[in-house]
């Protein structure tokens, strides 16, 4: 009996975490179809196909994929591009798809880890960016460009082309989704709140207004690419930039989902699998797409356990597809961009703002340039020139740092630091960071604690007298979040004090774990733990 109520509570988690991510979804692949210039019908058919591939050969932890916001500029560009030419399109699609399952059997998946926080930053404000200034003219009845320097350049003349129906629609829009209150999005995600109710108010109004208008419920054909040397050297360049980037995303959303779920994805695989669904998702004309973290947090949220999610919200979202086209085809396109817009904003770091005044300005001046050179110019140049960047100012910052210092032996301390474990039953554990704390680090140190189970207490020292950067900062973050899910207490001790002095400063940390964690000795940190446990 037992066992058939675990069973019942199991298969109860998978259907209802798979169509709360389902739900979530279904708004996003519209929307994100719509604006990369592919169609409703690729976004919603892509979010199908690539979830269902990644469910079936995936891992087993619940990953939910589909077009994401990332992909959908990639893939505007693209149309601009090639002039929305759709053998060409579908060539950098299959071309991205093939590169990504060769990325899968390099080592390049586990190097993710190594990107500084900055980086990343810089790059996903960018998009979030680049989201919002496509989309306004849409939301006020204007006609999309292609990029976001035409789109700036073109605001004199967005004057004249404001609808007023349209963009009365898509204020109101924004402010259904930003004033919502939490009971009711608690009961029903928002977004398709918001696009079910501006679509029947649209309806009824009978406001002449640009609709989604056509939505193919068949199953997509087989497409093939039109192959050529010169095109597939032409296209390369997009090609690469749509695979990392769709590489990265999936990535980052697995490095989410094992926090999450306490399982360990395989990175290889992910990408390999992600890569097959994308390729099969270009060959049947379908939008492609990448692991997506809002969904597949949203699955384990709502007690999805394994990879049976992203098999179940691929069904629903074909169910909702075929019965439910007649009231797709009416969603106007105003509602999709003011969808877009709070996705942009939301994709935004903001949290970069409380520590803005104590980063440091090797920090700063990277997340700027890649903000920047996403906006502006290029995403693939963006990350590149951060990596580079980043990586010369790291090298500047450890010679600079570097002083000559006597050799000193603390053997016996150490024999006190085995012997507090050993007599605590490992509930007491110590770990000392000696080097250089940066956003890679977080798995060499998770890496000692996490099979740990009877751990109580986590005493880290950091014996460094370099302060800590933006990537350290939020990796920091990171561990306290993970140590917390596993009821494990964090004890930080900061030697130096200038060090110790600026965290205290920050609060971003010592209002996770509380000032009276932070300590100055190792000793006073080991004796309180102590007291704890016995």
């Amino acid at each position: 009996m037992e066992n058939i109520l675990k069973k019942c509570s199991f298969i109860k988690g998978e259907v209802f975490g798979a169509i709360i991510a389902g739900i979530i979804a279904l708004p996003q692949a519209l929307a994100f179809g719509v604006a990369s210039g592919f169609g409703a019908s690729a976004g919603i058919w892509g979010a199908i196909i690539l979830s269902f591939i990644v469910g079936i050969a995936g891992s087993k932890v619940p990953i939910i994929s589909g077009p994401t916001a990332p992909i959908a500029i990639i893939l505007a560009s693209a149309f601009a591009v090639t002039s929305g030419k759709i053998s060409d399109i579908i060539l950098i699609l299959v071309m991205a798809s093939i590169l990504q399952v060769l990325i899968s059997l390099t080592s390049a998946p586990k190097l993710i880890k190594y990107v500084p926080y900055p980086v990343i930053s810089g790059f996903l404000s960018g998009i979030g960016l680049i989201i919002i200034i496509l989309q306004a003219p849409v939301l006020l009845g204007a006609v999309a460009k292609s990029s976001t320097i035409e789109t700036i350049m073109n605001l004199p003349a967005l004057a004249s082309s404001i609808r007023i129906p349209t963009t009365i629609l898509g204020v109101a829009t924004l402010l259904l989704l930003f004033f919502t209150p939490k009971f009711i999005s608690k009961i029903i995600p928002v977004q398709l709140l918001v696009l079910v109710v501006m679509t029947v108010v649209t309806h009824y109004l009978g406001w002449d207004i640009a609709k989604i208008s056509t939505m193919s419920v068949s199953f997509p054909k087989f497409v093939l690419p039109n192959f050529s040397i010169d095109l597939i050297s032409k296209y390369f360049p997009l090609a690469l930039t749509l695979a990392f980037v769709a590489t990265c995303e999936s990535l980052l959303t697995g490095v989410i989902i094992d926090s999450l779920t306490k399982h360990k994805h395989n990175s290889k695989q992910l990408i390999f699998v992600h890569g097959i669904g994308n390729l099969i998702c270009s060959l049947t004309g379908s939008m492609g797409g990448s692991a997506a973290t809002m969904r597949s947090v949203a699955a384990v949220k709502n007690d999805a356990k394994t990879n049976l999610s992203a098999i179940i919200s691929s069904l629903f979202l074909l169910i909702v597809l075929l019965k439910f086209s007649w009231f797709i085809v009416e969603i106007p396109i105003c509602v999709l961009a003011g969808i877009l817009i709070k996705i942009g904003l939301d994709i935004i770091d903001f949290k970069v703002l409380k520590i803005l005044k104590f980063a440091p300005k090797d920090d700063l001046t990277v997340l700027v340039t890649v903000l920047l050179l996403t906006v502006f110019y290029n995403l693939i140049f963006a990350i590149g020139v951060g990596i580079v960047l980043s990586s010369l100012l790291y090298a500047k910052r450890v010679a600079d740092s570097t002083v000559i210092k006597e050799k000193q032996e603390f053997d016996t301390y150490s024999d006190y630091e085995i012997s507090i474990e050993q007599n605590s039953h490992y509930k007491i554990r110590i770990l000392h960071l000696d080097g250089q704390f940066f956003f890679g680090s977080i798995s060499q140190i998770v890496s000692h604690f996490d099979e740990l189970l009877e751990t109580k207490y986590i005493i880290l020292t950091y014996n460094s007298n370099v302060e800590l950067d933006m990537s350290a900062i939020f990796a920091l973050e990171d561990i306290i979040v993970r140590l917390q899910s596993q009821n494990i207490k964090l004890f930080l001790v900061i030697t130096n004090n200038t060090v110790r002095e600026k965290i205290i400063e920050m609060h971003t940390i010592t209002d996770q774990i509380g000032e009276e964690s932070l300590f100055k000795e190792e000793k006073d940190a080991i004796d309180v733990a102590i007291k704890h446990i016995t």
